[in-house]
């Protein structure tokens, strides 16, 4: 329902324009790149599955079960490892891990959410980032390492965030026996984090020496890794049946998210240059050139209203990020850069529309509102003052 209204109301306003059918083929063709990353990136886990990575994490998380602290630690760390990879995948799969061990629901909605929330500020594997620097026209290599500071800064306010809240709502110990984890599943562990940073390092080496675009190179790597496996693991037998549950399964379960997208982004497309886009365009330049730190809080501000509401990130966002000119506003592309991401990070969390708000909803049997705000709003305040903090100095 909300790909429909998206859908309509982009085409409604391309028309309005006077750009017709031209300018709707333009806005779906801008995100086709997108969908391109979106649909082919769950390709890199089937080697990882295959090689028994997963099942490695499943034994840690049992392994921490009686240390509430260090689970969430666990928690938190394995999705920040997982979900540039797995994408929304990550959480399903944690929550299969930990199904049976009936950790309380509040601990789920804080480390679920704490811990994908990262990934969305870091990984050129995700949309957010991808896309924003694509249309600044920014490469991955001169935000990245940023990114994964603030990133790394967002884990460690969660887990602090949750020392304090557990200590006041103390957590019962499960009965289950504890397990030591064995020397092949701590290999296993180290060998996953060692794939995620060869796979990023890999990634940034490509765009400095081509200078083409992440979404492309991502794009190409998702498809090569599983044939590089196939052909030194001889593994071609193995990954079939796999490759047929991708094309079959996989696929089609994409089908809301690949609308989504498409919808998103071809409204956003056909907002920008509108006498509205204009006008807010023309208020957030007034607000930067009497302060950024008031600029900041109007672009969050606008970004958590707008997706609050039901409309996707990708629309808002890339509208803003094609509509607004960091050399007008007076603050660097990477600033303009960080600000967009850290809102889309923080708007992911609080809609209830989002597929992240919607999944963890419905995993702990809370509404959306409980999940975002009353869970994780305190941790999100803090962060996003850091994140604006930062974004003065680099300005």
């Amino acid at each position: 329902m909300i790909s429909l209204f998206m859908m309509t109301l982009g085409i409604f306003l391309e028309f309005n324009k006077g750009a017709g059918i031209q300018g709707v083929s333009q806005g779906i063709l801008l995100i086709l790149p997108l969908v391109c990353l979106v649909t082919l990136s769950p390709l890199i886990s089937i080697p990882l599955k295959l090689e028994g990575y997963f099942e490695a994490v499943n034994s840690l998380l049992r392994n921490l079960l009686h240390h509430p602290k260090r689970m969430f630690a666990g928690i938190t760390t394995s999705l920040f490892i997982l979900s540039p990879i797995l994408s929304l995948g990550s959480v399903r799969l944690v929550n299969e891990f930990l199904a049976d061990l009936k950790i309380p629901s509040a601990m789920s909605a804080k480390s679920y959410l704490i811990g994908f929330s990262t990934a969305i500020m870091w990984s050129p594997y995700f949309a957010s980032v991808s896309l924003v620097l694509y249309y600044l026209e920014m490469p991955v290599g001169k935000y990245i390492l940023y990114g994964l500071g603030l990133s790394f800064l967002s884990l460690l306010v969660g887990n602090l965030l949750f020392a304090v809240w557990e200590r006041q709502h103390p957590l019962n110990q499960n009965a289950l026996p504890e397990i030591d984890l064995e020397s092949n599943q701590r290999n296993k562990l180290i060998k996953l984090a060692l794939f995620v940073l060869i796979l990023i390092s890999t990634s940034l080496t490509i765009e400095y020496v081509t200078k083409w675009s992440m979404i492309v190179i991502v794009s190409l790597i998702s498809l090569i890794i599983p044939l590089i496996w196939g052909l030194f693991n001889n593994g071609w037998a193995r990954l079939c049946p796999h490759w047929q549950t991708y094309k079959e399964v996989s696929i089609p379960m994409m089908n809301n998210e690949i609308m989504l997208f498409t919808s998103a982004g071809l409204l956003g497309h056909a907002i920008q240059g509108t006498s509205f886009a204009n006008d807010v365009s023309y208020l957030l330049t007034n607000i930067a050139g009497t302060s950024l730190l008031l600029f900041s809080i109007a672009v969050m501000a606008i970004i958590l209203i707008f997706t609050y509401v039901g409309l996707h990130q990708i629309a808002v966002i890339t509208a803003l990020a094609m509509q607004l000119n960091p050399e007008e506003i007076g603050i660097s592309t990477l600033a303009l850069a960080m600000l967009l991401i850290l809102s889309w990070a923080t708007s992911t969390v609080l809609s209830p529309f989002s597929g992240l708000n919607l999944m963890v909803s419905r995993f702990v049997g809370k509404s959306g509102f409980e999940v975002g705000f009353h869970a994780n709003g305190l941790h999100l305040s803090v962060v996003s003052v850091i994140g604006i903090f930062i974004i003065m100095i680099i300005r």
